[in-house]
């Protein structure tokens, strides 16, 4: 007995380039081709070999000898058929005439069909009708599954048909409002895994980013399948799926673009994290020892980086899952030893690294860094590692910044940290690294407890070594300034081709290109400078000196801080976060 899986085999996973599979074409029956091929010619000449007839009873002899029954009146002979034997093809004038008329239509260009409303509703009403056939076979045949294949293969073949939907966008609206969107959905539930994978390649390719939808065209098909329960239906689906098979491998693959292409929306990301146990399949599965790392595995990283980077709820809900501790778990191996390059082993790396930077930027995921031990995976990381190392510092410049980074502030200190950092900081480094010191310092500087044992110990490493750590910021600040000067010349020019009234539709722009020209490290560095100045009378005639060898005085360190300090007050309402730094900023101006 045939196998049912057979029927129903899935395409290989899609290359990595690609989120959505080729869209598959259902080709056409042509009845008038069916018809045409059981016709024999008119001309009356046979292309095989005649039948040999031996000499049987002489009732089937007529009155002249010819065997057969008597001919039919009215037929028409070929020339060459002499006695008549084939009847002239068994077809009269009237019929030879049709069959040409039809020959000659199908030679016609009629064009492809017509993609439409009319389309649609007869599209849906087979689909429907095949969704209610299939479950009736299946109850009728339960233990006889030859008895149901055939209406589970022309199931499998609606489902395909339905991807042409993803080239006719405008046509989603009536699709959800014929119901056939829930129907596609409740497929995902369906004894056979491959029918399921199906609705689930399907709903991918509808929904995918590609799809030249408007948005009120893709909110109605998207909203039609929510309400149809499809997020908890997917991740249910997801259980029972093994990927020690290429079918159910490919069907992870595409219920993981579907997550992904939903998730472009805030809402819907929320409710995929908030409302599933999407976040508990994804840490499971991210837990799996691979060798090499699959595809699917990678996936699962990044979509988890997405969710998080889309909303704080998303992150509150993950840190309450244990879930920065696991991703430490995850990150561990690599204190020492890199992935393989280019492979899903460094993406899926980096895919950790992101979610994990997402989630210490705020106050609960910081707490949880501390309690996993977080700062010291990523100082050894710093000291140790070779392709984590980049993504450490970057880690703990997120955890450290913010008002609430005191907690991974002071473990810093504890866990001797300085000296790796500003060990680093004293080192040729490139720009993306010297930021994140700086960060470091920068948020050590505002949190730290005045006068507390971690503030003092910060404080001495910058004035160790006859203030070479000064030294080292100004040498930074000159070439900031330089890049900045550089842009607003520029800018100056530009200014100068344009009436006074169109400045303003520029202004973004040009406070863009000042940023990375090297504005925001210049702050940066002028903030740590002006905190140096007001805590420590020795670094404060240092910064004096070399900047008034350079023809320069503080008064460059408190301009910079009072542009900044400008800014924030342009833009009106604000939080407590932005308040007290506001505030910080007017004290240190005072001081420099």
């Amino acid at each position: 007995m045939a196998d049912i899986d057979s029927l129903f085999k899935k395409p290989n996973l899609p290359s990595k380039t690609t989120l959505s599979s080729k869209k598959r074409k259902l080709e056409p029956f042509n009845p008038l081709e069916a018809y045409k091929s059981a016709r024999v010619e008119t001309s009356g000449k046979g292309k095989g070999k005649a039948a040999a007839v031996e000499d049987g009873d002489s009732d089937m002899m007529g009155d002249d000898g010819a065997a057969g029954p008597e001919l039919p009146s009215g037929q028409v002979f070929d020339d060459e058929d002499d006695e008549g034997r084939f009847f002239g093809g068994g077809v009269s004038d009237r019929q030879v005439e049709i069959l040409d008329f039809m020959e000659e239509r199908e030679k016609e260009d009629t064009g492809p069909e017509r993609i439409d409303v009319g389309w649609l509703r007869k599209t849906a009403l087979n689909f429907e009708k095949k969704i209610s056939k299939n479950a009736e076979m299946r109850g009728k045949f339960e233990d006889e599954p030859q008895k149901f294949m055939v209406s589970e293969a022309e199931l499998d073949e609606a489902i395909k048909l339905l991807s042409i939907l993803s080239e006719h966008p405008e046509l989603y609206e009536e699709f959800a409002n014929l119901g056939c969107a829930a129907s596609l959905v409740g497929l995902l539930t369906h004894e056979n895994s491959d029918i399921a994978g199906e609705a689930v390649q399907v709903i991918s390719e509808l929904t995918d980013e590609d799809v030249e939808a408007e948005t009120e065209q893709w909110n109605a098909l998207v909203d039609a399948m929510v309400d149809a329960d499809l997020l908890d239906m997917l991740v249910s689906n997801l259980s029972r799926l093994d990927e020690s098979t290429e079918g159910d491998r490919s069907v992870v693959y595409h219920t993981l673009s579907v997550f992904e292409n939903l998730a472009s929306q805030q809402r819907l990301a929320e409710a995929i994290a908030t409302k599933t146990s999407f976040f508990t399949w994804i840490l499971n599965r991210l837990q799996v020892r691979e060798s090499p790392v699959t595809q699917n595995k990678q996936y699962a990283g990044e979509i988890l980086a997405i969710l998080l980077q889309s909303s704080q709820l998303n992150r509150k809900k993950f840190t309450e899952l244990n879930g920065v501790d696991i991703l430490l778990q995850l990150l561990s191996p690599y204190r020492k030893r890199d992935p393989t390059k280019g492979g899903e082993e460094e993406e899926l790396l980096e895919n950790i690294f992101d979610a994990v930077t997402c989630v210490v930027n705020d106050v609960e995921g910081k707490e949880k860094f501390v309690e996993a031990e977080g700062v010291e995976l990523a100082l050894i990381m710093l000291r140790e590692g070779k392709m984590s190392k980049n993504r450490a510092l970057r880690l703990l410049d997120h955890a450290c910044g913010g008002e609430k980074g005191v907690m991974v502030c002071e473990r810093l200190v504890e866990a001797l940290g300085l000296k790796t950092i500003f060990g680093m900081f004293m080192k040729k480094q490139d720009a993306q690294t010297n930021e994140h010191l700086l960060g470091i310092f920068a948020a050590l500087l505002r949190t730290l407890p005045a006068d507390s044992a971690p503030r003092i110990r910060t404080l001495a490493k910058f004035v160790e070594k006859d203030y070479e750590k000064i030294e080292r910021l100004l040498k930074l600040r000159d070439g900031y300034a330089a890049g900045v000067k550089a842009v607003e010349r520029s800018i100056e020019a530009q200014k100068k081709q344009l009436d006074e009234e169109e400045w303003d539709e520029y202004a973004v722009e040009w406070f863009s290109r000042r940023l990375d020209g090297g504005l925001f490290c210049l702050q940066i560095t002028d903030l740590v400078l002006a905190w140096m100045c007001a805590e420590d009378d020795g670094a404060r005639k240092r910064v004096e000196e070399i900047l008034e060898k350079k023809g320069m005085s503080t008064a460059v360190v408190r301009e910079t801080l009072q542009e900044q300090l400008d800014s924030m007050e342009e833009e009106g309402e604000v939080d407590d976060e932005t308040r007290n730094m506001k505030e910080m900023l007017a004290t240190l101006i005072k001081f420099v």
